[in-house]
């Protein structure tokens, strides 16, 4: 199978027309539940490693699975401000879990890879280098959300589009098939719908499933995005989609829009944040910050690296690593004399700025996709899109408590 349609998402613009009114097309078919091993089966029969959610941990995590057994059937995740835990549901849906800690980038930008390894030769000094090449299999994403197609479309701008190109990453991406899974429910730290990229899965994917679970029913209203997703229902016991059955997926988006709590207001962020880089509440924020890092590495669109060497306790081999980095870490911005950002307020300053502002600059889209994880799994619990409103609230009332130890300094 070939999957053109998601190789060419780095060439469009991440949506941003919001999921107030949940569509689906004329083609899209039904999938029993009891099918869904089948789906499993024909993407492992075309030769594609299927890494899907399951239970590990305590945690839904992404790994290769066999079988439906593996999925988080039954479970759900309860989310809140620095609060992770699963529970089970009353509901038996494989897909009811809200988004992993993990993040689909893991598969496409790893967290840590080998660039090149040299070995002496002799004891004459000489050494010879060998360039790690990375030969990727072909990988099926099952249970993608629609905020992490938007997040991955990011990564395709930023790794694929312009003069330079990861070639690591391109051959990667290259590889996937995404089957996507609409969003039944939102989690408290939900914010998809502000930022226009969820809860309903509309492009850039090769299949997209909407799980329908209700009175004796359990099936899939499935929807091919590519030639390739359109040849694996083809492979599948399916029949068309009824209005009724149309009907019933739309109550299931509707009911994630429905549950979304977290709204956040993105009007003139851009200009709000950094006409703003001097005032006082970064350092109120800073105060709370442990600059652990969290946030960079649950959220599916950071990209920053660093590039490590590593010598053997022989010194007969030395490597070079990529890993991944954060902008939260001292030595990230470390040049000759010491560090360019040598305080936690400059750090979290030079994140969320990054993230909400200067990635429309560089990028054409906000680099903050909704999914929440970064409030999630923050030790203490800081919320961005709160802070972002304090600090709105803070210029527009320069009396507000956040001003008051010295106003705004920009």
């Amino acid at each position: 199978m070939q999957t053109p349609e998601t190789v060419e998402v780095a060439a469009t613009e991440v949506p941003r027309d919001g999921q107030d009114s949940p569509h689906f097309s004329e083609d899209a078919v039904l999938l029993e539940a009891d099918a869904l091993q089948a789906l499993i089966d024909g993407l492992r029969d075309d030769g594609y490693q299927v890494m899907g959610p399951m239970v590990r941990d305590q945690a839904v995590v992404y790994d290769e699975i066999q079988d439906v057994e593996a999925l988080p059937s039954g479970w759900t995740d309860e989310q809140a401000p620095g609060r992770y835990r699963l529970t089970q549901q009353d509901r038996a849906r494989f897909f009811g879990y809200t988004v992993s800690p993990q993040a689909w980038k893991r598969f496409l930008f790893p967290p840590e890879r080998r660039l090149w390894q040299a070995e002496r030769d002799g004891t004459n000094g000489s050494f010879h280098v060998t360039t790690d090449e990375d030969d990727p299999p072909r990988r099926a994403f099952l249970g993608v959300r629609a905020c992490e197609l938007a997040a991955i479309a990011i990564q395709d701008r930023v790794f694929m589009e312009g003069p330079y190109v990861d070639p690591v990453y391109a051959a990667r991406r290259r590889n996937v098939l995404i089957v996507a899974v609409n969003c039944g429910q939102a989690g408290a730290n939900c914010f998809c719908t502000s930022m226009g990229t969820g809860p309903q899965a509309t492009s850039r994917f090769d299949l997209a499933l909407t799980e329908v679970l209700e009175d004796d029913r359990h099936v899939f209203l499935a929807e091919p995005g590519s030639d390739a997703g359109a040849a694996l229902l083809d492979q599948l016991p399916t029949r068309p989609a009824t209005d009724d059955d149309r009907a019933a997926a739309r109550r299931v988006v509707e009911e994630a829009i429905d549950s979304v709590e977290r709204q956040f207001d993105t009007d003139g962020i851009h200009d709000l944040l950094l006409d703003h880089l001097d005032h006082p509440h970064w350092e109120t924020v800073a105060k709370r910050c442990l600059a652990c890092t969290n946030c960079t590495l649950v959220c599916p669109t950071c990209f920053c690296s660093d590039v490590e060497d590593r010598t053997d306790l022989t010194g007969q081999t030395a490597e070079r690593w990529q890993t991944w980095d954060s902008c939260f870490t001292l030595d990230f911005s470390y040049i000759h004399g010491g560090s360019v950002r040598d305080s936690v307020e400059s750090r979290y300053r030079q994140w969320l700025t990054h993230k909400l502002a200067s990635w429309i600059d560089q990028f054409g889209t906000s680099g903050c996709v909704g999914c929440g994880r970064c409030i999630t799994w923050c030790p203490v619990g800081i919320d961005l899109t709160e802070e972002v409103e304090k600090l709105r609230a803070a210029v527009t009332t320069p009396d507000s408590p956040s001003t008051k130890d010295g106003g705004d300094r920009s």
